[in-house]
Parts: structure tokens; C-alpha cells; sequence
């Protein structure tokens, strides 16, 4: 009697995979546990075993085509108790990756299993009934499957009792089998961070658009300037570039696109309890000198955990340069819409009038929500504080 093998279930909520090549033949003369097929999932390339010994009667399926879950794979020949044990396993279920076939019914595990012709006849001692998988991941555990106590129907060892047993309290991890070091809560100010964080990628359209820019005169400007940083001359021009584009200066209400008439102006700040965004108040309304105090002021607090007049900001300046890193797509600080990030300014070959010369250059990043704009109004807020950075002077003069 024939017994057809269905594709298995191959785990995290796949449900079909790509046959890669058959490692059998109609014809051959296979044994419980021998791989018959190499399939390739969202997850990785597997081989995939026989529940059954017997002879291959028929391939289901091309390489290169798709099988679904639960449908045929191979059919053989099958050994008839080993068949009634796989029909009685994938009926109990184990709830989880590839369980439910190369079963045993013997109470004791202990039975003779002929190989094909040509190999020699070996006893194989087999607890009670567990499919290939579950004796493979038990080999890669070092567990004893004799040891083991199963939950399944009529003492069914699963997959589940291998991990189990594998990682009681030291901890391994059954879906990498790595150690745990540590597992960390996610509470206070980490929880927060995720929680805006998640929610921003969940709910806004973002896009990003960048650009280098050469900041050589925008360098030598504050080495000339007592009491003003780049950090302070980069949020003037910030300021200034959402007087004109105040489409980023906003939030999304209810259907309405809110634009706020004055900017708080936040500053992503690593502290070490992690990200937080202090917001200088009225951003708009102060000099250059007055938001490099402001800057300092409110970053300095945030560090130490003490932000005595916490500050809804409107938009967001980061300055990842100063980790040490060119580009960033960064993400948005909900409920705002837009933020800029700042690049380290390195020395660089630039092409000025035709020729190649060294110069300070940076990368301005700008990520924004698209439902409030189009990129049209994105590259001219971006352009504008490009434009300022490589003429500071003349952009100062007219703010």
C-alpha cells in the first residue's frame, strides 16, 4: 500500500516553500529519517525527511516550483506502522516546526529497521515516538531522548519537551539555541523610546532626502564667532528654512495637518538612560548666541535626567556627526513631522570653479512625513539650509 507524505509545517507562519532539487528517485529505496527533498523557505534552505521507508513510487512537484504546506510531497511504499504512528502524531499535533512523522509505536522504543540494499542492518534504540526533527534538535542539544518525558498523546515526545529540557533556567534561546546573557525589561525611559518610536514607524509615511553640502565657510565662521557652535548656527538656519516651509513645523491632528506659528526647536540628545529630545522654547525668536546658551542649557539638563520645563518640540535637529557617522535615516519624533539630521564635517576633495580642492564637507539628511507635503516642498526647506551652511554670512545678514 502507497502512503502519500505531505510538505510539513516549516515554521514562523510559513505556509510553502520552493522546491530547490529531489535527493531521490523513483525507484529508490529509502529509510525512515532519509532526506528526499531540499526546499528553500523565506527562512533558509532545508532538507526535508522521509516519515516513511519504503519505495519511492512518485515526486510531487518540479525543482524550481512552489509546494504548499499540507500538500503531497512524495509518495512511497510505506512501512505500515511507521505510517499509522506519523498519521497518529500529525493528528495530536506538537505546535511546532516540522513534528508529526518518523514515529515509532513500540512502548519501548526498541525495533529493527532494514536499510537498502547494500548497507548493512542496524538496531536502532528510539524512545517513544518522536519525529526526525525532534531526535535531530535533541543530537544538536546534547540531550538524551530517553531522559525525556513527553507531553504529547501517550507520552508523544515533541519538539516543545526538547527545548524545554534545553534551556530550564540558565536560559537558551530554542529558537537561535544560543545562551542568554541577559534579558533586560523594557520599562521608563526605554519603554518610551519604543513606544514613540514604534508608533512613528506605524503610523507615519515617512520619506528621506539628502544632501552633501560644503560647510568650509560655515567652519571658519565659528572659529571666528565667540559663543556661537555650529550646532547653534545650523538651528538658525533650521529655524529660519520652516518660516518659509512652515509645512514642517506641524503635526497630524485628526485629519487636519496642524502648522504651529513658532517653532520649539528639539535637540536629540543621547543621555545614558537613552534618546531624549529637550526642546528649546521659541526657537524662532532667539539669535544665534542666545540658542547655542539655550542648546547647551537644555542637552546639559537632559543628560543629568533633569528637564525642569519639559518642552513639546515642533521639529527635531540631530546631530549624528557627532558619533563619528555621515548619514542616518532617522526616525521621525512623533506626533512632529520632520527632522534633520547632521552628518560629521570631514575633509574632502570638492570641485570648486572646475577644480579639485580640499574641503569641509557634510551630509544633511531630511526625513519628513509625506502626508503633510511632497517632496517638492522637502527639497526647498533641504535646499534652504544647504544654501546657508555654504553661505552663512550672507544668510545671517538677511535673517
Amino acid at each position: 500500500m502507497s502512503d502519500t507524505f505531505t510538505l510539513p509545517d516549516l515554521g514562523e507562519g510559513l505556509t510553502e516553500a520552493q522546491l530547490v532539487r529531489w535527493l531521490v528517485a523513483v525507484g529508490d529505496t529509502i529509510a525512515v529519517d532519509a532526506p528526499v527533498a531540499e526546499v528553500e523557505t523565506a527562512k533558509a534552505v532545508v532538507e526535508v525527511p522521509s516519515p516513511y521507508g519504503g519505495v519511492v513510487t512518485e515526486l510531487h512537484g518540479e525543482p524550481g516550483g512552489t509546494v504548499l504546506v499540507g500538500a503531497p510531497l512524495i509518495t512511497v511504499t510505506a512501512d505500515q506502522p511507521a505510517a499509522a504512528a506519523y498519521r497518529e502524531e500529525e493528528r495530536a499535533g506538537s505546535g511546532n516546526v516540522l513534528i508529526g512523522y518518523g514515529t515509532s509505536t513500540a512502548a519501548n522504543g526498541r525495533r529493527r529497521r532494514r536499510r537498502p540494499a547494500g548497507t548493512r542492518t542496524v538496531v536502532l534504540d528510539r524512545p517513544r515516538t518522536q519525529s526526525p526533527i525532534v531526535r535531530k534538535l535533541a543530537r544538536e542539544r546534547g540531550l538524551n531522548l530517553a531522559t525525556l518525558t513527553g507531553s504529547g498523546p501517550d507520552g508523544l515526545i515533541t519538539r516543545a519537551d526538547v527545548e524545554r529540557a534545553a534551556a530550564p533556567s540558565a536560559g537558551d534561546d530554542p529558537r537561535t539555541g544560543l545562551g542568554i546573557r541577559e534579558r533586560v525589561p523594557m520599562t521608563g525611559i526605554r519603554k518610551a523610546i519604543a513606544t514613540t518610536l514604534s508608533r512613528s514607524r506605524r503610523e507615519i509615511p515617512e520619506a528621506t532626502t539628502w544632501v552633501d553640502v560644503d560647510a568650509s565657510a560655515l567652519v571658519e565662521l565659528r572659529e571666528s564667532l565667540a559663543g556661537a557652535g555650529i550646532l547653534a548656527l545650523l538651528a538658525r538656519f533650521v529655524v529660519a528654512g520652516l518660516a518659509r516651509f512652515p509645512e514642517l513645523n506641524a503635526r497630524v491632528d485628526e485629519g487636519e495637518i496642524v502648522q504651529f506659528d513658532g517653532v520649539n526647536l528639539g535637540i536629540a540628545t543621547q543621555a545614558g538612560r537613552g534618546l531624549v529630545v529637550p526642546a528649546v522654547r521659541r526657537a524662532d525668536r532667539m539669535s544665534a548666541r542666545e540658542l547655542d546658551a539655550e542648546i547647551r542649557r537644555v542637552v546639559t539638563a537632559a543628560r543629568d535626567g533633569a528637564v525642569p520645563e519639559p518642552v513639546a518640540g515642533t521639529f527635531t535637529l540631530n546631530n549624528y556627526g557627532s558619533f563619528g557617522v555621515d548619514g542616518s535615516a532617522a526616525i521621525i519624533n512623533h506626533p512632529e513631522v520632520a527632522i534633520l539630521g547632521v552628518g560629521r564635517i570631514l575633509p574632502k576633495p570638492w570641485v570648486v570653479d572646475g577644480q579639485v580642492v580640499p574641503r569641509h564637507l557634510t551630509q544633511l539628511s531630511l526625513v519628513f512625513d509625506h502626508r503633510v507635503c511632497d517632496g517638492g516642498t522637502a527639497a526647498g526647506f533641504l535646499r534652504f539650509v544647504a544654501d546657508a551652511v555654504e553661505n552663512p554670512l550672507s544668510a545671517l545678514a538677511d535673517l
